[in-house]
């Protein structure tokens, strides 16, 4: 192993996954509810399902960004035992997760120049940033040095695609993603959104369907239309606390005769589901572009 990986637990990645690879760091993340701060870490659906219960009864989660301080201390604690670092942050489009790292790596650098830390943006989100982070570990078992990784992780950066839907517009209502009347009429209609994340990083509407079924066709038609390569694919599927909506998807993927080589179906945490709600689907893939 030539280099240790560090991550936010922004990415979604299955407990079970991360602790079966070694040289992995995944940075807690923080979420409120009545006034409290929880811990967020990995977890699976079940794990989840509370917090999504508690959002369908009508409680606000409000969500906060990994500190310089938590960097720093993790990155000293890394370098001082000869660790080199591959820090892969939640995109800088959502959140100020990437500044926080970058000042916490110079901070170290100061102390001990001859340390390596390398500080990539991922521009990605939920399970989109864990098939990023899923891939460096790729790179690093292929052999890929920290720069060539790194590098790697860069060049293609603009290639993972993200699809997302939600059940309900109330949650992106809060968020002032969509307007009260908007949030209004779309529950009335049955109105989905279909949304994607953007070169810079960031969550926008791209379309609206009638309908949950259709919005999940929808989301499987674009893995199935723009995935490249079409063989070999490895796709990760995001879901809040809708698993059987995530194992739909992927079977109207199959009847697309899109055949992924490898697919993960992930729990979305707190750290997004605060902002997107209980029914949020999400597939994750590589592709020409974004």
């Amino acid at each position: 192993m030539s280099f240790w990986i560090v991550t936010d637990a922004a990415c979604d990645l299955p407990k079970a996954y991360v602790d079966s690879i070694s040289g992995i760091t995944v940075m807690p993340m923080y979420y409120r509810m009545d006034g409290i701060d929880h811990p967020c870490t990995l977890g699976d659906a079940a794990a989840w399902h509370p917090f999504y219960e508690a959002l369908r009864n009508g409680k606000v989660a409000t969500t906060a960004q990994v500190s310089t301080a938590e960097y720093q201390k993790v990155f000293r604690e890394l370098t001082e035992k000869g660790e080199q670092i591959l820090c892969i942050v939640f995109s800088s489009g959502l959140s100020g997760t990437y500044q926080a790292a970058l000042l916490a790596q110079e901070m170290i650098l100061e102390e001990n120049p001859g340390a390596k830390i390398l500080v990539v943006d991922s521009l990605c989100a939920s399970a989109g940033q864990g098939l990023f982070v899923h891939y460096a570990i790729r790179k690093r078992q292929e052999g890929l040095s920290l720069d060539e990784t790194a590098q790697w992780l860069i060049d293609h950066r603009q290639q993972f695609a993200h699809w997302f839907t939600v059940d309900d517009l109330s949650t992106l209502k809060r968020g002032g993603r969509v307007s009260a009347t908007a949030a209004f009429m779309g529950s009335m209609l049955k109105i989905k959104p279909i949304l994607h994340v953007n070169y810079e990083g960031k969550l926008i509407p791209r379309e609206k369907v009638q309908g949950r079924k259709k919005s999940l066709k929808v989301l499987a038609e674009k893995a199935a239309e723009l995935a490249v390569p079409q063989q070999g694919q490895t796709v990760f599927i995001g879901h809040g606390d809708c698993e059987a909506d995530a194992e739909y998807t992927l079977e109207c993927m199959k009847a697309l005769g899109f055949e992924p080589k490898e697919v993960m179906i992930t729990a979305i945490g707190a750290i997004i589901g605060a902002h997107s709600g209980p029914g949020t689907l999400a597939v994750f893939f590589l592709a020409n572009e974004r």
